[in-house]
């Protein structure tokens, strides 16, 4: 694997044209690999390439709101550790598409078929199974959920955890104010979640508002612990995955997002010394008690 370019070199906030360059490169080596699979991104049509991989030890139960969570916050630890996967999408009816694709995509048909393509194809190198619950996400202006709503997702996913009981519990730690978001971190908990990821896919609104960490430090009172899994081996492959959600990485400078936090928080658990410039790129996970 090419050595990794420090991203955003002279600060957080410029454009990674390093890392741009890095997975174009990466693309063009793999091309040329033994065994590859070329994905097609939904939105553009443009093929990327990315080496499958073979899933091994514990299976592992997604649970995400929306159809790109899991690939925008978590989805580079299992790149690295490939284990089975299950991947339940609670909201799978939406409008939610970039401002500048809404023409395109008008009704919540079209926005939520497109998203379900993009879903299929970034999960396709994880060999991940899929199951959506056909629930409408939440629209703007956002409003608390429901008990009622809470009540029949949280029962809908207790029969589908029911079949492999085996399994362990995965799902967003719910670092922000979406409803959604709230919801799924709620059921998850009542089903005995314990290992929740931080949702990070759009930091500079989310992850990173001080209100929204306050809320968390409030909602947590200590009982998650942060863990961090380094990802920096598998990066440009999760930029592979994150060029397949096209619909919510527009223009696609914006799958540089979670990249860049990636790189933030691995920066703070930095013990290397300053002239490391190779990473690592992390993503943090939060425990609630036991150990995987």
């Amino acid at each position: 694997m090419p050595r990794l370019p420090l991203p955003d070199a002279h600060g957080i906030y410029t454009f990674p044209t390093d890392l741009i360059a890095a997975h174009q490169q990466w693309m063009n080596g793999l091309t040329a690999a033994k065994e590859v699979m070329t994905l097609t991104a939904p939105l553009t049509g443009a093929p990327y390439w990315i080496e499958p991989r073979t899933p091994a030890g514990r299976p592992v139960i997604v649970i995400e709101p929306h159809h790109d969570d899991f690939a925008l916050s978590a989805s580079g630890t299992f790149l690295a550790d490939p284990r089975p996967l299950t991947v339940i999408t609670v909201f799978t009816r939406s409008r939610s598409v970039h401002p500048t694709l809404e023409n395109t995509y008008p009704s919540v048909g079209a926005v939520s078929a497109l998203r379900d393509r993009e879903a299929a194809a970034s999960l396709a190198p994880f060999g991940a199974d899929r199951i959506g619950l056909g629930h409408k996400d939440a629209e703007a202006p956002y409003r608390p959920y429901s008990e009622e709503l809470l009540d029949q997702v949280t029962g809908e996913l207790a029969e589908i955890i029911d079949r492999e009981p085996h399994a362990e519990l995965i799902a967003p730690a719910a670092v922000t104010r979406h409803p959604d978001h709230l919801l799924v971190h709620e059921a998850a908990r009542t089903l005995g979640c314990r290992w929740f990821w931080e949702d990070v896919a759009f930091w500079s609104t989310y992850a990173l508002a001080g209100c929204d960490r306050h809320l968390f430090q409030q909602r947590t009172r200590g009982e998650l612990e942060p863990e961090i899994h380094d990802i920096t081996a598998t990066v440009l492959d999760k930029v592979t995955v994150l060029h397949m959600h096209g619909s919510q990485m527009h223009p696609a400078r914006k799958m540089y997002r979670p990249i860049r936090h990636a790189h933030t928080v691995a920066a703070d658990m930095l013990t290397a010394g300053p002239d490391d410039i190779a990473g690592p790129y992390a993503e943090r996970f939060y425990r609630l008690g036991g150990t995987r």
